[in-house]
């Protein structure tokens, strides 16, 4: 029989809050100590200025736009992994240093993203504590109100009633108290059965230890939750014998355990090179014993960040509350990978007795098997939404380019657009994410619909009103006396390794160009590639090519993807938002996503253009469009002299 914890109706509930036993009422979280905000700005401000020495002497005339030589610039400094976390700063994928370019005010204003979620300015990373109240949507996110790199990280607030059209709230938490004045950091929701909101999070103390600390909304009846409170006698958690100081963080939303009253959540870290997951239980959220054992561990995985813990049911089409177990469940154990920067996730069964969680297929385990996405994609964080009945993912897309160009445009990183999450029944092995359905409210009037049959070698321009803010769904159908005919086909094919859409074979590529110019300078091809081996099965593989989508040194410029399942009487099919620097590609339903971030110097604006195309070398394709402008969303502050 299930299990779960009495619903809470946060659109009508009437409960006001109620302070924790022996805690001070409270007018609401303070202020950082004005040392640091000075001590940042000044930094900050010399970074800039001699920034802009630097450029001043590399070039007399930024604004030339045919300029296209560059100027190699030391390499950027590492941020936050000598406080313990995963490295904020890019990295140049090529191992060489960083080289400047002469982005232009046109270039930088292009790339800032029209529907996605992003800050007014300045640094943004990890998504926190995500929760649905009265009738608000809210979303934490790390941010650094000082700068556009990472550093001093405060809590973000803002709400929206659609997951699209935002409101920005003031700070829900900054770092000022000494254990979190170096960081208030990831952290996520728990709501009680009575309405009660606990939040759990991270924070960076006066000595760089980690720890997990509580705050909760001094006014609960407020439907904004705008003013929270940090619990008097943080912290709650503190890193384990055994447990290096700085490898204890993230803690996840808690769901109740199988006693009365008991209250479970996990904590990721490591022992020497292998990634666990740490069980805490409690009853009043400020007391918390430390459990025997782990929930999971796999050896070769690193350190385990941003932990994320839930069921999903293997026979209804919604979401499920973080507490629901038994028949028709299985759940989802996701780790945010420090070594190397993704997020792993794996499927499997969670016996609460034993407080175990073991995947269906070792195979497919935590972080050697499935990645939730296979572009620039990391530290996600779900959420169960009560008022649509669903499971909304949240993820964090940082920046592929030089620190110095976000240092220019002044702001970094965006949130995905919000993605619901379900079991794939016909898989059994993956999960599918699929954007919320109100980013639909943003189409622009009836879709362009087009059938092209695409020949060997053939790409076709496909006439949009604007390139750069599209919702696209297309579907492949592969000739079948080619697909049939073919005995081998390119065995052992990976997206990474593979060279791009560039490189033809006898089935594949075929798909999507999004943000190209007219001649092909720039462009960011999102295919489908098969490959067959001389058993006669058919694998797919779904990839985003970025190699040539910039002309600009200094930039990510990578293939991403991976293979997809693609079962019978399915055809190949993918969906793809795009908007301006950022494109979020899904195959098959959301089998497989990839985002993509890219900085082109040509295909902006009006230049940018849309193709279809089939570089195959021995079969045709016949790709049947869907294609919707999107307007932008309205992203603004919250009102708040109108309260």
């Amino acid at each position: 029989m299930a299990t779960h914890h009495s619903h809470y109706d946060p659109e009508n509930s009437t409960t006001h809050y109620t302070v924790l036993p022996d805690q001070p009422e409270s007018a609401g979280a303070g202020r950082r100590k004005s040392l640091k905000v000075v001590s940042g700005i000044l930094l900050s401000s010399f970074f800039l200025l001699s920034l802009v020495f630097v450029i001043l002497n590399q070039s007399s005339d930024l604004s030339q736009e045919n300029s296209r030589s560059s100027e190699t610039l030391t390499p950027a400094l590492s941020r936050g992994v000598s406080q313990g976390v995963s490295e904020k700063t890019f990295k140049d994928v090529s191992g060489r240093s960083l080289s400047y370019y002469p982005w232009t005010n046109a270039m930088l204003t292009w790339q800032r993203t029209a529907y996605h979620f992003q800050p007014q300015k300045n640094w943004m990373n990890d998504p926190n504590g995500p929760l649905y109240h009265k009738g608000w949507y809210h979303l934490f996110y790390q941010y650094n109100p000082d700068s556009a790199v990472w550093g001093n990280i405060t809590w973000g607030h803002a709400i929206s009633t659609d997951l699209i059209h935002w409101l920005y709230l003031p700070f829900a938490m900054v770092p000022d108290q000494w254990y979190d004045i170096n960081g208030v950091w990831t952290g996520s929701a728990t709501i009680l059965p009575d309405g009660q909101i606990m939040m759990l999070y991270t924070g960076d103390t006066n000595d760089y230890v980690q720890v997990q600390n509580l705050a909760y909304p001094a006014n609960l009846s407020d439907p904004l939750l705008i003013d929270w409170v940090k619990y008097q006698d943080n912290p709650v958690m503190v890193p384990p014998p055994g447990i290096g100081v700085k490898d204890f963080r993230d803690p996840t939303t808690a769901w109740t355990g199988p006693q009365n009253g008991q209250w479970l959540l996990t904590i990721g870290s490591k022992i020497g090179k292998t990634g666990i997951a740490l069980v805490y239980d409690t009853s009043n959220f400020t007391n918390f014993k430390l459990l025997d054992g782990v929930l999971h561990a796999v050896p070769g995985t690193g350190m385990w960040e941003c932990v994320d813990f839930y069921p999903v049911s293997t026979v209804e089409a919604n979401g499920l509350d973080t507490s629901y177990n038994g028949p028709g469940i299985k759940h989802v154990l996701k780790a945010s990978l420090d070594d190397d920067k993704h997020d792993y996730y794996a499927i499997g069964t969670y016996d609460p007795v034993k407080n175990k969680w073991t995947p269906d297929n070792p195979e497919l385990d935590v972080g050697i098997g499935l990645r939730l996405d296979y572009g620039k994609y990391y530290a996600s964080k779900t959420f169960y939404d009560p008022k649509e009945q669903r499971r909304i993912l949240w993820g964090w897309i940082g920046e592929t380019d030089s620190e110095a160009a976000d240092l220019l445009k002044g702001w970094a990183s965006v949130q995905s657009i919000p993605r619901t999450l379900l079991y794939d029944k016909e898989t059994r092995t993956h999960v599918l994410q699929w954007p919320v359905k109100e980013i639909e409210s943003l189409r622009i009037g009836d879709p362009l619909v087009k059938q092209v049959n695409l020949q060997p070698g053939s790409i076709e321009l496909v006439h949009v009103d604007s390139a750069a803010q599209l919702d696209v769904e297309a579907s492949f159908e592969v000739d079948k006396a080619a697909l049939a005919g073919t005995i081998e086909a390119d065995v052992g094919f990976n997206c990474s390794t593979s060279g791009g859409a560039a490189k033809r074979g006898i089935l594949g590529p075929f798909g999507v160009v999004v943000i190209a110019d007219q001649t092909l300078s720039e462009l960011t091809p999102v295919y489908f590639y098969i490959a067959k081996g001389t058993g006669g099965r058919a694998e797919t593989y779904f990839c985003a090519d970025e190699t040539r989508s910039s002309e600009a040194p200094g930039v990510a410029k990578q293939v991403y993807g991976s293979s997809v399942p693609v079962l019978d009487g399915e055809q190949h099919s993918m969906r793809l938002l795009v908007d301006h620097s950022i494109v979020e590609s899904f195959a098959q339903g959301g089998r497989t996503v990839i985002t993509s971030r890219i900085y082109p110097t040509k295909a902006i604006n009006g230049a940018a253009r849309l193709f279809v195309f089939n570089n195959a070398t021995g079969a045709s394709v016949t790709a049947s469009l869907k294609i919707w402008s999107l307007k932008s969303a309205d992203i603004r502050s919250f009102p708040l002299d109108q309260l």
